[in-house]
């Protein structure tokens, strides 16, 4: 198990899981929580899931990270994929949870090697599915 800095150890299956999203596509997104001083594997979402399924899986009152693989076509027409990092805090959550997610987030996000863009939450309106693709191309 990896040590973070702010004293928030990351489960192996955390880093386990993102590598099968990454090189074996088995998940099309996975959510993180923390949980007794660590971060682990909350929910695996099946590579048939759509976006809609994704943005679900977010409770509306608790701070949680995630992953999303997100496959879109170019404007010159090539199919692509890109690995998001998402952190999700809603405004609703407690102060305290937070404080914490913020302060563990870029070292778990270090340990999942292959993130290509980051976006930060507090609503559902901030990660629409139409910034998802702004942010891809």
């Amino acid at each position: 198990m990896a040590n973070a800095a702010s004293g928030m150890a990351v489960h192996d299956a955390c880093k386990l899981k993102f590598q099968e999203l990454k090189a074996k596509r088995n998940y099309r997104f996975i959510v993180f929580k923390i949980e007794a001083q660590q971060v682990v594997v909350d929910k695996l979402g099946s590579p048939d899931e759509t976006y809609d399924d994704f943005q679900a899986s977010l409770p509306a009152n608790e701070c949680r990270y995630a992953v999303y693989d997100f496959d879109f076509t170019t404007n010159e027409n090539c199919q692509k994929s890109k690995i998001y990092f998402v952190a999700w805090s809603p405004d609703t959550s407690m102060v305290r949870m937070k404080m914490v997610y913020a302060s563990s987030k870029d070292r778990f996000k270090r340990e999942l090697d292959g993130i290509q863009v980051e976006l930060q939450a507090t609503d559902p309106s901030e990660m629409s599915l139409d910034i998802v693709k702004a942010r891809a191309l």
